[in-house]
């Protein structure tokens, strides 16, 4: 029997409560959607459906988003290595054999590693607007670059605004096809979490750590290269932040890698979630 609802539930790894949403039926194969800023699975309220219908479906919140716990950057260090081990630990307390990984933005460095780790787990990935390519970053990371060259207080001062509620607009309207397809309770979500008190030192932390998951660019490729997993690029070709000269460098270390764009943004399941879903239906296939 097909268990389409949607569950949402919580378990603690790592000392951490992680929020997760979870749904189909058990034994069905296990695709792990991995969010990324500033949003939280919230972001996969439409596509869960969709897939449910014949895939067993876990989305968790990473640590710092949506309802999971968000300690302190004083007690917990934000970091993409700690994101990834967080996940890991919740793979492993669930006891998930193999999966398919969907990655979007901050869940692309996070779910690489969890693939370098399981090489042998994964059975898929679909990346959307998901970056491992330096060609991928755009110009709105300069200041960021900055950032991470001269990691002062000053230049962490200058980022602030990177957790506005203007900066959140923007992330989810630029290039959007069709904005009226956008729920404002999404972003406005979103925006509740990153007020929270603490949160804007989590978020530039986290920032700050990006360049970890740059460094890695080249081992994310290797990994590529030889493991060769079914690969799909599901891409908003408006993206104001990874371009689409991103999504088609995955078919240079993976050649048989699938690139699919679509005319909008960033969060390109607010406007195409019923195109990128069937999409994923036919790769899995």
């Amino acid at each position: 029997m097909k268990n389409n609802k949607i569950q949402y539930l919580s378990i603690k790894v790592n000392n951490l409560d992680i929020f997760y949403r979870e749904a189909g039926t058990k034994d069905a194969p296990v695709i792990l959607l991995l969010h990324g800023y500033p949003t939280s699975s919230h972001m996969f309220r439409n596509l869960i459906p969709i897939l449910s219908e014949q895939y067993h479906i876990i989305a968790p919140d990473l640590p710092g988003f949506g309802f999971s716990e968000a300690k302190s950057h004083d007690q917990f260090q934000y970091t993409f290595d700690n994101m990834a081990n967080t996940v890991q630990a919740l793979i492993d307390k669930m006891e998930i054999k193999c999966f398919a990984l969907y990655v979007f933005d901050y869940g692309a460095p996070t779910g690489f590693r969890i693939a370098m780790a399981n090489p042998e787990k994964i059975t898929a990935i679909i990346s959307q607007n998901g970056n491992a390519y330096e060609e991928g970053l755009s110009d709105e990371w300069n200041p960021i670059r900055n950032y991470w060259e001269h990691p002062t207080k000053a230049n962490r001062e200058s980022l602030k605004d990177f957790v506005s509620k203007e900066a959140t607009r923007f992330s989810y309207y630029h290039g959007a096809s069709n904005p009226s397809l956008i729920a404002p309770e999404a972003y406005s979500l979103d925006q509740f979490f990153l007020d929270r008190p603490g949160n804007i030192e989590i978020q530039l932390d986290l920032v700050l750590d990006y360049r970890t998951n740059v460094a890695l660019y080249p081992r994310f490729q290797e990994y590529f290269r030889k493991y060769q997993p079914p690969f799909l690029a599901v891409w908003g070709n408006k993206d104001p932040y990874f371009l689409p000269v991103g999504a088609e460098a995955y078919k240079r270390d993976m050649p048989k890698a699938i690139v699919k764009f679509y005319d909008t943004g960033h969060f390109a399941l607010e406007t195409h979630c019923k195109e990128i879903g069937n999409d994923m239906l036919n790769f899995f296939k």
